[in-house]
């Protein structure tokens, strides 16, 4: 009985190496990267202003003013068309334009974005529909990738709403081989809100990938189905590791100036998503922006960081209450440092070269991000008076 026992379990274990072998066969080579997007896209995103209230004379606008503004000197480039652009589909199942708000098309208009140095972004969706009820891609993702690169498209969000039972990896997969088989380089954003966690299976598949449902212009507290800025970034812990060039965690785009917080708040908002790695797309009216929302967005030091080539996420290495101390590492050995007091008064913050691990000895300069001065070097710690809902952002050299 022991021979044939073991005869029995050598045949089990040839069959189960058999069964791995074929497997292992079968699995599909891991995805590369598409070479897009080394540091994190910038540019700006008619959604969060604007919705479905766009038309060409609104891209237009904005195109004219990344440029006279000084954002495209700053690093944007992208001018993205989100939602609702999209009329229906013709005899051929090609996707067209509303005629009434786009009646150039979107190929002139790719041409005119095109004109001003920038790059031409547009939206579709995962599923029949997008979230504004206009067609989406599903069983078009080849015919649309054709068509979008035919328009000179530089960049697509791609969305998820009316998706129902599908898998959100291979429905990714799906648009992400239409893409590279256009022809064109078109920067991949997966909006698929982090319900499936795309950080896990995103990298090669698409450039970038939301972490959470919408942003709300709030500083905490939630609306519905969407985050404030501080319910946001506490989404955010733990995800450092999977961000790098040419592949990032998205927070989503950008509440600054569309006033419903403050300058200082805004401030926070923006200095947040730049340690964070995070994609830098606009969503005001950047024909009315304000003097102080233009200084926020154009922060040349500040951008800096976001777009750092060493390309690492920052991590919170320190919280006590409302006081917290985020890092991220610089190509160089520097460190960006952000000290977030999320309390209703001021209060001091330190951060220490124990969170930065870094001998205590050392003496570094100190550059604060905001003042655009340099303070005096600081040995073993820095310490801040951070104002309410504040921050004080340095550069630690």
């Amino acid at each position: 009985m022991k021979r044939i026992s073991g005869f029995l379990s050598g045949l089990l274990a040839v069959g189960f190496m058999h069964v791995a072998t074929v497997k292992a066969e079968r699995a599909p080579p891991p995805r590369e990267s598409n070479g897009l997007a080394l540091t994190p896209p910038m540019g700006w995103n008619t959604w969060n202003k604007f919705g479905c209230a766009i038309n060409e004379t609104v891209i237009r606008q904005a195109a004219d003013t990344m440029v006279s503004s000084g954002m495209k000197d700053a690093g944007y480039e992208y001018i993205v068309i989100d939602d609702c652009w999209q009329s229906g589909r013709d005899a051929k199942g090609q996707i067209v334009a509303d005629p009434q708000r786009f009646p150039s098309g979107m190929k002139a208009l790719g041409d005119y974005i095109h004109s001003r140095g920038l790059k031409f972004g547009i939206y579709s969706d995962a599923g029949k529909l997008t979230c504004g009820k206009r067609p989406g891609s599903l069983g078009h993702e080849y015919q649309d990738a054709r068509t979008y690169a035919s328009w000179g498209v530089d960049y697509l969000k791609y969305d998820w709403c009316s998706t129902y039972s599908q898998d959100a990896k291979s429905t990714y997969e799906t648009m992400s081989d239409a893409l590279r088989a256009s022809g064109r380089p078109i920067v991949f954003s997966i909006c698929e809100w982090g319900l499936s966690k795309p950080w896990l299976w995103g990298k090669g598949v698409g450039n970038m990938w939301r972490t959470t449902d919408d942003i709300y212009d709030h500083w905490e507290g939630r609306h519905g189905f969407e985050h404030s800025v501080m319910d946001i970034l506490d989404l955010q812990v733990g995800l450092a590791g999977y961000a790098g060039p040419g592949h990032w965690n998205d927070p989503d785009m950008l509440e600054v100036g569309n006033g419903k917080m403050t300058f200082e708040e805004y401030k926070s908002h923006f200095s947040l998503w730049a340690v964070l790695a995070a994609p830098l797309m606009a969503g005001n009216d950047l024909a009315t922006m304000t003097p102080e929302t233009k200084a926020i967005l154009t922060n040349k030091e500040v951008i800096a960081i976001d777009q750092d080539p060493l390309g690492v996420q920052a991590s919170r290495v320190a919280k006590h209450g409302d006081y917290e101390v985020w890092v991220r590492p610089l190509k160089g050995g520097g460190r960006a440092v952000v000290l977030l007091n999320r309390s209703k008064a001021s209060h001091p913050i330190t951060v220490t070269w124990d969170d930065l691990h870094l001998p205590s000895s050392l003496s570094l300069k100190v550059r604060d991000l905001w003042t655009h001065k340099d303070l005096p070097e600081a040995k073993g710690s820095f310490s801040a008076e951070v104002p309410s809902h504040g921050v004080v952002m340095v550069r630690l050299d």
